[in-house]
């Protein structure tokens, strides 16, 4: 066989994994998060609620809901852009512990996490000063945007039950 032939089938293997898995976590269950809005302010206490669905017998170890916040940097270098990512966020909230759920089961769990407040920043005192700072910082800078998400799990013997959720958290700077 030549290399192409290897690659498609490698291709192809990969693709078989991916949807095998994805059916056979939707045959056990599914998890889904239900928040009043999307958008959140510094600060401010997400409420929400997770409603459990198990279409099989699952053995459960916790079911826990986090929200991130990732930090995405975005360098432009000799006409190359590269890109790193740290998590500057994390809170999470451990809604039950090890249990087993029946095929059928049905359950609502409610949550509520807290959303972290700004760091103040170091700005020069004067006005001058100020627009000088704001000048210099978009110009010495890289691209930093925060990546929010929201992730309800359910953890589980064998593949966990699992959704994930942009959020809009209202911040310039963490």
């Amino acid at each position: 066989m030549n290399a192409t032939a290897w690659f498609v089938i490698v291709v192809a293997a990969v693709v078989v994994a991916i949807v095998g898995y994805g059916m056979a976590r939707r045959a056990r269950g599914s998890i889904e998060v239900s928040l009043p809005k999307d958008g959140f302010e510094p600060g401010e206490t997400i409420h929400g609620r997770v409603d459990v669905h198990a279409k099989q017998p699952i053995e459960g170890e916790r079911l826990v809901v986090t929200v991130t916040a990732t930090e995405i940097t975005e360098t432009l270098k000799e006409g190359k852009t590269t890109s790193t990512s740290k998590q500057v966020f994390r809170g999470e909230s451990v809604l039950e512990g090890a249990r087993a759920y029946r095929a059928g089961t049905r359950e609502v769990r409610e949550f509520d996490l807290t959303l972290p407040e700004p760091k103040p920043t170091q700005v020069p005192a004067s006005a001058v000063g100020h627009v000088g700072f704001d000048k210099l910082k978009s110009m010495a800078r890289p691209r930093v945007r925060l990546q929010w998400r929201l992730e309800a799990r359910l953890v589980a013997k064998g593949i966990d039950l699992v959704t994930v959720r942009p959020l809009t958290v209202n911040l310039e700077t963490l």
